[in-house]
């Protein structure tokens, strides 16, 4: 009797379950791959992701996608914790309606700030939910530069100044928040968040 395979279906709430993303354009095949193309995906293992081989077909755009991505969350030498930048890429994600980005950076939010309760009221109630000062602060400052940035202005940078951040700390969270604006907007006209396999 031959396996069934069991249906996928796009998930239709926010959550921070590991999900698939499929894409509608075709990505390169693994074997397709080059020594460009290894190198601008910058971590090798994403040669495993539909996703980043379907950047791949554009491999300068790919490396400098990935190394500001990386730097926006793993260079935290100095500047805003890693659990806010997560929170300002969620917040985005949230607000912007990409489920496949919100469970991965709610997932990093809960994880490295230990508030798993505050991040879920997140996803179930949207950017309106009361977390607290300081995160409330930074869903703002994320949220006004993703609807318009135009509305971005001193009162959100005050704001996030008044919970102890210093200039370093709300620009890594003003470019996480427009990097996320960005890249949710390119996820979600490529492709679709889906249920695991």
């Amino acid at each position: 009797m031959p396996d069934t395979i069991q249906p996928r279906t796009a998930p239709n709430v926010f959550t921070r379950d590991h999900l698939d993303w499929l894409p509608w354009l075709e990505p390169l095949a693994e074997a397709e791959l080059t020594e460009k193309h290894i190198a601008a995906l910058v971590d090798p293992a994403r040669a495993k992701s539909d996703y980043f081989r379907l950047l791949a077909r554009d491999p300068d755009a790919l490396e400098h996608r990935t190394r500001t991505d990386k730097d926006i969350f793993y260079n935290t030498d100095a500047g805003a914790p890693r659990a806010d930048r997560e929170l300002a890429a969620a917040a985005v994600s949230r607000f912007n309606g990409c489920i496949y980005c919100a469970s991965v950076h709610a997932r990093f939010a809960s994880t490295y700030a230990k508030r798993e309760a505050d991040v879920d009221r997140l996803l179930a109630e949207g950017v309106g939910a009361d977390l607290g000062e300081r995160w409330n602060a930074i869903v703002a400052a994320s949220v006004a530069l993703t609807a318009i940035p135009m509305t971005f202005g001193p009162e959100h940078v005050q704001r996030l100044r008044a919970t102890g951040m210093d200039d370093l700390a709300i620009s890594d969270i003003i470019q996480g928040a427009a990097f996320f604006n960005w890249a949710n907007r390119l996820m979600l006209s490529l492709g679709e968040p889906a249920t695991k396999a």
